[in-house]
């Protein structure tokens, strides 16, 4: 099913077993703090990413009863499909225990999710979500529903233009209209012109992210260079994300979990916090090494060789980072 029906669905219950796939990281960052927030599921829940799937941890899990008499929260979040048998167990021990929740949500693309989507399936008590890069209607049947709960008033101009400023990037739109409900008038164009900043600066985030997950991202960096982005910012800004990356790899091994204030200094948004952690812990601790001693290397190449080498230099440190990962 769509989003639209998964929402109806919502509105009456939780489903207990999910699969959620696709292509819009935003909605799993979404439904999977929904599900913790309305089973208030936060401290007991079990939560596995990418490697650190283990199945007879999930399997002792889901086979107990709460210790406070709630309900169990198992969240699997891969790129890789798991063991079909193990896979059948977990969806069989939430219909056996009405007390247990699985939610399986997989980053290994659409076209191989089609095998897990047969497990997900009504006749096994599961359903299975699939998600798409929102298109303009989408991104604003999402602000306007927004707009609503949080009571912001805001002209129909001035959203399409916030929409339109953020590139249809729904987290940074909940982000800054709840930043703009704090103003307590009517949001204006001129609001969003003096408040908002433009994605650019974000774009490049965003590329690295693309980046680290293998996905293609030559149109983005051109755009990028043709926005005024320079060789040397755009380095500078993979080596803050490598940092943060390997410090995020090291803090969860030792401790089970991230918790950004802790690792950086300061709390990020639950959703940047949990993505930075999922790509921590998909990546080896010696590879981030190894793409940290490529940036040092390019580093001084960029900084002493002609301008206009400068973008070939950025072009082959990519390629490099790509197949080290």
């Amino acid at each position: 099913m769509y989003r639209q029906e998964f929402e109806k669905i919502l509105s009456q219950e939780l489903p207990r077993v999910v699969l959620l796939f696709g292509d819009n990281e935003f909605f799993f960052d979404y439904y999977a703090s929904l599900y913790k927030e309305r089973l208030n599921a936060h401290e007991e829940m079990l939560q596995h990413f990418f490697d650190d799937y283990n199945f007879e941890q999930a399997k002792g899990y889901l086979s107990q009863g709460s210790l406070f008499g709630g309900t169990n929260l198992y969240i699997l979040r891969s790129d890789k499909k798991i063991n079909k048998k193990e896979l059948e167990y977990l969806i069989s021990s939430c219909a056996k225990n009405q007390d247990n929740y699985f939610l399986y949500i997989y980053e290994g693309g659409s076209s191989n999710a089609k095998s897990l989507t047969t497990s997900f399936s009504k006749k096994n008590g599961a359903i299975n979500v699939r998600f798409f890069e929102p298109n303009m209607r989408e991104a604003t049947e999402f602000a306007n529903k927004k707009v609503q709960e949080i009571g912001l008033q805001i002209t129909p101009y001035a959203l399409t233009y916030l929409i339109n400023t953020l590139n249809m990037n729904l987290s940074l739109i909940s982000k800054e209209l709840e930043k703009l409900a704090i103003l307590n008038e009517t949001i204006e164009i001129a609001h969003i012109d003096s408040l908002v900043y433009s994605t650019a600066p974000l774009g490049v985030e965003k590329m690295i992210i693309s980046l680290f997950k293998k996905e293609d991202i030559i149109a983005t960096l051109e755009r990028l260079i043709e926005l005024g982005e320079d060789e040397f910012s755009i380095l500078r800004a993979i080596q803050r994300f490598v940092q943060q990356l390997f410090l995020f790899h090291a803090y969860i091994k030792l401790n089970g979990r991230p918790n950004s204030k802790d690792i950086l200094g300061y709390q990020l948004p639950r959703f940047i916090e949990e993505e930075r952690a999922s790509l921590a812990v998909r990546i080896k601790s010696s590879k981030l090494l190894k793409i940290y001693q490529e940036l040092l290397d390019v580093e001084l190449l960029i900084k002493t060789s002609p301008s206009e080498n400068k973008t070939t230099l950025l072009y082959s440190l990519l390629i490099k980072i790509r197949s080290i990962l």
